[in-house]
């Protein structure tokens, strides 16, 4: 099955070339659809020490559809609702935002990769899109008081992820 050779080749692929701020695995060595990985919290970032697990989930005909990406980690972010779901423009189905507000080259391509994904991700950390919020208080306190309230919130998600990042 061409669909199961694929997903076994990123998964030997991104083990022989890991990308810095992440790792990943198999949830469950019998499923290669769904992927736990680690995020470092990249420097020089409020989630700077954090490490935080997510979990990926590959439909059956990726890669011609995203995967579905949501933290398990408790985090504070604009683009991470509150039960942990991933909403930036990479994850989003392929095509035409009804909104327009995405271009369709921003979204979901099969060439994009778990590479690809980690990077958007780690890069989101860095620098959230209040513009599009899944998370509208996160965002609104981003906008309004990212040096106290928005970024003590963090500060807790970050020490929570150390004590809890290898149960």
């Amino acid at each position: 099955d061409s669909d199961w050779l694929s997903m076994l080749l990123s998964f030997i692929k991104l083990n022989k070339n890991p990308v810095e701020g992440f790792s990943a695995g198999l949830i469950d060595d019998n499923d290669l659809y769904r992927w736990e990985v680690l995020i470092i919290g990249p420097p020089d970032t409020l989630y700077e020490g954090g490490v935080f697990k997510a979990h990926l989930t590959f439909p059956k005909d990726y890669p011609l559809r995203p995967p579905k990406m949501k933290f398990i980690t408790e985090i504070w972010h604009p683009n991470v609702d509150k039960n942990g779901d991933v909403c930036i423009s990479i994850l989003h189905e392929p095509g035409e935002d009804k909104y327009g507000y995405e271009k369709p080259e921003e979204r979901w391509l099969p060439i994009h990769t778990v590479e690809t994904i980690m990077i958007s991700v780690i890069s989101m950390l860095a620098d959230p899109n209040g513009d599009s919020p899944a998370n509208v208080d996160a965002a609104k306190e981003w906008r309004e008081d990212r040096h106290g309230e928005f970024k003590r919130k963090v500060a807790r998600c970050v020490r929570k992820s150390q004590e809890t990042a290898f149960e």
